[in-house]
């Protein structure tokens, strides 16, 4: 597999856990807002934790965005989104209450997207919670912040609560998660001068731990 380890020890894991604990904002998601927002993506986890918030009562509407990209469109036989809302609606969620985007290909043009089909429908949403992968938190919302044209809509990221020696599984394998994650850590730092996120701070640690794991041959999903 792509991104297999070129280098393996105890510390490299601990790199990977500051970088993944990093990512997870840790924001709370019990109170109730207009939508769920679910980033879709390879991990079907993802559809399992929004159903979740879903049938906890937690919002009016549950949206799903993403179309097919290089880690999916292998994977699933249509768009991340509608693998999704499958998932969802085995999971007890009303077919009327799912809202589906099934075009976009990256976290920026799911919240493009996903703003211009809520206007479409003259929806116009004032919170939500966002719901993506754990260590893809932190720049969702970064990318939320400054790509939603309403600036006063009300935002918390979750995911799926789960540390990082219990996130890994058959689909989502150690090694994979690693990469992007790595290359996650350096989009935050870059994508702020692009236009494409707000500005995040780094810890000199997180920084060193990242860059310490690229050097072990974690690169394959760098910018």
């Amino acid at each position: 597999m792509p991104g297999d380890l070129v280098e393996s020890s105890p510390n490299t894991w601990n790199d990977a856990e500051v970088v993944y604990q990093y990512h997870r904002m840790h924001m709370p998601s019990t109170a109730s807002v207009d939508a769920i927002f679910c980033l879709c993506s390879l991990d079907i986890r993802v559809a399992d934790r929004a159903a979740e918030l879903f049938l906890a009562g937690l919002g009016n509407h549950l949206i799903f965005s993403g179309g097919s990209g290089k880690l999916t469109e292998t994977r699933f036989e249509k768009a991340e989104a509608e693998v999704f809302a499958d998932r969802a609606r085995a999971l007890g969620v009303p077919s009327e209450k799912i809202i589906i985007e099934p075009h976009s290909t990256n976290t920026g043009e799911n919240v493009r997207f996903t703003w211009r089909l809520l206007s479409e429908r003259n929806m116009h949403p004032q919170s939500f919670i966002l719901v993506q992968k754990p260590y893809m938190e932190r720049r969702t919302y970064a990318t939320f912040k400054k790509q939603w044209p309403d600036p006063d809509t009300e935002i918390t990221v979750t995911s799926p609560q789960l540390s990082w020696l219990a996130y890994p599984d058959t689909d989502n394998p150690r090694d994979l998660v690693t990469n992007i994650m790595v290359g996650d850590l350096i989009r935050i730092r870059e994508y702020p001068a692009k236009g494409f996120q707000i500005h995040q701070e780094i810890p000199e640690e997180v920084w060193e731990a990242g860059q310490r794991l690229i050097r072990a041959g974690y690169n394959t999903h760098l910018p």
